[in-house]
C-alpha cells in the first residue's frame, strides 16, 4: 500500500485504460496516493511505475466480494472510489448479449464501497447517456450506431441505479464529450455541463489528461453532486 499522504487516498478501479491511468496520474500530481485495481496486474506492469505513491491489486468492481477485499487493505481513509472500468479494450463488432445489468452491478458494488467508506464515488460516463431534449443521444438513430444500443441501454440502467442510491452515497457521473481523444494536446482547461448535449462544444477534441483534471477537481472541490453532469474542452483561444 502507498503511505499515507496528507490528500488522502484515490481508488481507481480500471487503472490500466486510458481514462484510470490519467486519473491516477493527476492523483499524483496533486499529492494523492493512488491504489490502482485491475483484473490482472500482471498485464500492467506500467502502473506502479507511475510513482512512489502508487499501489497496484488484482480486483474486480463486478465483483462485490473482490470489492471488499480490495479495500479490507486499506487501513487508513479513502478520499474517493474512481470507477473507470471498461468492459472491452477497443469498440467491438457486436454487443449482441452484452448483460442489461453490467452497469447496474458496477453502480452496486462501488455505492456499497462508498457508503462503507464514507467517500465520494466519481464514475467516468458514456457521451450517448447525455440528454438531446426529451430523448438521450443513443436513441437518436442517425447519430448513434444500432449494433451499439444494447450497451447504451446497459449504460443507461447503470445511470438510473445511481438514481436510485440513497442520500448516505455522494455520485457523479462524469460524462466527456464524444471527441475524447488520445490524440487531444492537454490543455488543463475544461468546462462542465449538466446531461443536455451541448452541440456546438462537441467538435472540440478533449484529452484523458483534462478529463483527469475534471476528475480530481469534483475529488479535492466538489461542487457537483448525485447527478450526471457533462465536461468539454475548451476551444483553443484565437
Amino acid at each position: 500500500m502507498p503511505s499515507e499522504r496528507k490528500a488522502g487516498l484515490i481508488v481507481v478501479f480500471g487503472a490500466g485504460g486510458r481514462a484510470g491511468k490519467a486519473v491516477v496520474r493527476e492523483s499524483l500530481r496533486r499529492g494523492h496516493a493512488a491504489l490502482c485495481v485491475v483484473r490482472d496486474p500482471a498485464k500492467y506492469p506500467g502502473l506502479e511505475a507511475l510513482g512512489d505513491e502508487v499501489a497496484v491489486v488484482a480486483g474486480d468492481l463486478t465483483d462485490a466480494g473482490s470489492v471488499a477485499s480490495v479495500l479490507a487493505q486499506v487501513p487508513g481513509e479513502v478520499t474517493a472510489l474512481v470507477n473507470a472500468v471498461a468492459p472491452f479494450t477497443a469498440t467491438p463488432d457486436s454487443v449482441e448479449g452484452f448483460d442489461p445489468d453490467y452497469y447496474v452491478g458496477l453502480v452496486e458494488n462501488l455505492s456499497q464501497a462508498a457508503r462503507d467508506r464514507d467517500c465520494r464515488a466519481v464514475e467516468i460516463g458514456l457521451f450517448a447517456m447525455l440528454r438531446t431534449g426529451e430523448l438521450r443521444l443513443f436513441q437518436d438513430e442517425v447519430a448513434f450506431p444500432a449494433y451499439l444500443r444494447p450497451f447504451a441501454v446497459a449504460r443507461l440502467r447503470g445511470l438510473n441505479a445511481w438514481r436510485d442510491q440513497d442520500s448516505e452515497v455522494d455520485w457523479l457521473v462524469l460524462t466527456p464529450p464524444p471527441r475524447l481523444s488520445p490524440d487531444a494536446r492537454p490543455t488543463g482547461r475544461y468546462r462542465l455541463g449538466d446531461d443536455l448535449l451541448d452541440r456546438a462544444a462537441t467538435p472540440v477534441l478533449f484529452s484523458y489528461d483534462d478529463l483527469a483534471v475534471a476528475v480530481l477537481d469534483q475529488i479535492d472541490t466538489p461542487t457537483v453532486h448525485r447527478c450526471q453532469a457533462a465536461v468539454y474542452g475548451l476551444a483553443p483561444a484565437s
